[in-house]
């Protein structure tokens, strides 16, 4: 497991069954079919409508010097870049530092309000891991998602620590935590109870 600079932090919300978003995803709806309605559906009711109850975890979440995503998580648009998305967040996404967002069609990197820059890498994990490190400057490195681009990560042996959020609700069909990933051993370092979401933390051994 890769321990040079900063933890590599892999954070996901998940069903009590294991998903992270539901089948017929949209633009309107991107988690897709998880029981709830608005833009977070209920997998993510625990950030928008517990925020206060919840704020360490989101608190974690900022905390990270630099993200790394998956396309899916950036946005709807599928291919070549044939219109300007910047992202689900708006014009001041949250994350306030750069973001890593792996896409197989290149792009030049676009800076938003608020200290958010998304830069593009089209060259696989590896590469976005390694331009990550370089500019986090020995702080914390967050994949902040989606599922399949966590379950790349840890199939790869490069996650140091895992943080699911796990909400009462079954999905049964869907994207799917631990998708093709090899057996992992893990040790719990944390676990927290709200009323909307199970909070665990784990170091990830192998």
């Amino acid at each position: 497991m890769t321990t040079q600079g900063g933890k590599v932090i892999a954070d996901q919300t998940i069903s009590a069954d294991g998903f992270s978003a539901g089948l017929n995803q949209t633009e309107e709806r991107p988690f897709g079919d998880d029981g709830g309605d608005g833009w977070g559906g209920r997998l993510h009711a625990w950030m928008f409508d517990f925020g206060e109850e919840n704020r360490p975890e989101l608190d974690q979440i900022k905390a990270a010097a630099v993200v790394i995503m998956g396309r899916n998580m950036f946005g709807p648009v599928r291919g070549p870049w044939d219109r300007q998305w910047n992202g689900w967040w708006g014009e001041d996404p949250p994350f306030h530092s750069p973001v890593f967002v792996l896409t197989h069609h290149a792009r030049e990197p676009q800076p938003m309000r608020g200290g958010t820059t998304y830069h593009f890498v089209t060259d696989g994990i590896e590469s976005a891991l390694a331009q990550a490190r370089a500019a986090a400057g020995g702080g914390d490195i967050l994949i902040h998602g989606g599922a399949t681009t966590i379950n790349q990560y840890l199939a790869a042996g490069l996650v140091a620590e895992l943080r699911l959020h796990i909400v009462p609700v079954t999905l049964g069909a869907g994207v799917r935590m631990f998708e093709g990933v090899p057996p992992l051993r893990l040790e719990q370092v944390a676990a927290r109870v709200t009323s909307s979401v199970v909070h665990v933390t784990y170091r990830v051994l192998s």
